[in-house]
C-alpha cells in the first residue's frame, strides 16, 4: 500500500464569515494544492512527516491501541465530533489552549481521524508524508486541503472507500467525495472549533462552488478569471476571528445583521454576473460591476471587525493601478486577493506590492478536486 493523494486550495471570492451564519459564499479552487504520501509498513509504528512546518512525529502502536477503546470505528457514519476522543487526544498529545499552535492542531486531526476509522479494528503501520504550496494561516484553505487528504487517504487506507488512483482518468463516485467530505469537516472542526466546511468542500470537489445553509452548490459554467493572491504573512487564527464577529452580532444585531444581508446579495450578484460572462461576450462592465463587488465587500468586511491595516494597504497599492482588492478567508491578516483584467501592465503592480515584504503569487482558478 503505497499511493499519493492531493486536494486544492482555495479563495472565497464573497461571503466569508456570512456563511458562517446561513447567508451565500462563493469560493473557488486554486492551483495550489497540498500532496499526501501514505506507505504502510511494518515497524509497529505510525509515522507523521510535516516538512512545510519541520514537525517529524511518531507513535508506537501500542501507545495508540490504548486510546481505541474511546473509538466507535465507524467509517460510514460521520454525525458529530467524538468531544470524549478529542479530550483524551489533546491529554495525550499534551494540548492546551495556550499552545494550539499549527503542529499540534495538525496532530489532533491526524490522529483522531485515524483512531476514529481504525479503533474497531488492528491498528496499521504507516508512514504519512504532507507537504504543500499552500502557506498556512493565510485564508487559503491549507488546513482544509489537509483534512482532505488524510480522509482520503485513510478511507482508502481501511477500505471505506475504493482506490482509484492507480487509473488517472479514475475518480471517486459522489457518494465517495460526500464520505471524504464529511469526514475532511470532522478535522476542521478539530483545527478551527466552528468551521463553515466550505473549505473542505472546495477542497473534495475543486471548481467554483456556492455554499448555503450546508448546502453545496457546484458551478457547472464559469469564466475563467486570472486572481493576485497577495500573503501579508501577518499571523491570525480564525477560531478567534470567527468568535469576534459572532460577539459583534451579539452586540449590535440591528447593525451587523443587515450587513450580513448585503454580503448574501454581493455573492448571489456575482454569481448571476459570473454566469452572463459564460453565455454572452465578455465586457468591460461585466468586470466594472464584479470590481464594484470587490470594494463593496471589503467595506462590509471591515465593518465586521475583521480587517487589518496590511489589507488596507493592499487595497490601496492596487487601487493605484486601476486594480480592486480584498481580504479572502478569515481576514485579520493572511491574503488578499486581487481581480485581474486580461490586460497588460500586471507586471508592475506585482512588482510595485513585493516592494512591501508580502509574497505575492498569481493563480489561474479553477483547479481539479481531490485525486
Amino acid at each position: 500500500m503505497d499511493y499519493i493523494v492531493s486536494a486544492p486550495g482555495k479563495a472565497i471570492l464573497h461571503g466569508e464569515h456570512a456563511v458562517v451564519h446561513g447567508k451565500a459564499a462563493l469560493a473557488v479552487s486554486l492551483n495550489l494544492r497540498t500532496y499526501l504520501r501514505l506507505k504502510a509498513s511494518t515497524t509497529g509504528k505510525v509515522y507523521l512527516n510535516l516538512p512545510n512546518i519541520d514537525a517529524f512525529l511518531c507513535w508506537d502502536l501500542a501507545e495508540l491501541k490504548q486510546l481505541t477503546p474511546y473509538t466507535c470505528g465507524k467509517k460510514k457514519e460521520v454525525k458529530h465530533l467524538d468531544a470524549e476522543l478529542v479530550r483524551r487526544l489533546r491529554e495525550f498529545v499534551g494540548v492546551t489552549n495556550e499552545n494550539l499552535d499549527t503542529c499540534n492542531m495538525a496532530t489532533l486531526a491526524f490522529l483522531y481521524i485515524y483512531l476514529s476509522l481504525f479503533g474497531s479494528e488492528e491498528l496499521p503501520s504507516l508512514t504519512v508524508s504532507v507537504w504543500s504550496e499552500l502557506p498556512t494561516g493565510a485564508g487559503l484553505g491549507s488546513s482544509a486541503a489537509y483534512s482532505v487528504c488524510l480522509a482520503a487517504a485513510l478511507l482508502c487506507a481501511s477500505g471505506a472507500i475504493p482506490t482509484p488512483l492507480w487509473d488517472p482518468t479514475a475518480g471517486w463516485c459522489q457518494e465517495d467525495l460526500e464520505l471524504i467530505n464529511s469526514w475532511a469537516f470532522q478535522g476542521e472542526m478539530i483545527i478551527h472549533g466552528n468551521p463553515s466546511g466550505v473549505d473542505n468542500a472546495v477542497g473534495t470537489w475543486g471548481g467554483m462552488l456556492r455554499f448555503l445553509a450546508g448546502k453545496i452548490i457546484p458551478l457547472g459554467r464559469v469564466p475563467l478569471l486570472r486572481i493576485l493572491l497577495t500573503n501579508t504573512k501577518i499571523p491570525r487564527s480564525t477560531k478567534v476571528l470567527v468568535a469576534g464577529v459572532k460577539d459583534r452580532i451579539n452586540k449590535f444585531p440591528s447593525i451587523i445583521t443587515p450587513v450580513l444581508d448585503s454580503v448574501d446579495a454581493i455573492s448571489c450578484t456575482c454569481e448571476k454576473v459570473l454566469s452572463e460572462m459564460t453565455c454572452e461576450p465578455i465586457t468591460g462592465e461585466h468586470y466594472n460591476i464584479l470590481e464594484e463587488l470587490i470594494d463593496i465587500n471589503q467595506h462590509h468586511l471591515n465593518v465586521m471587525g475583521v480587517g487589518h491595516p496590511a489589507l488596507d494597504t493592499l487595497c490601496r497599492v492596487t487601487l493605484t493601478r486601476g486594480l480592486h482588492s480584498k481580504l479572502t478567508g478569515a481576514g485579520g491578516g493572511g491574503c488578499g486577493i486581487t481581480l485581474l483584467r486580461p490586460v497588460a501592465g500586471n507586471d508592475e503592480t506585482l512588482a510595485q506590492e513585493r516592494s512591501f515584504g508580502v509574497q505575492v503569487l498569481l493563480c489561474h482558478r479553477l483547479s481539479s478536486p481531490i485525486s
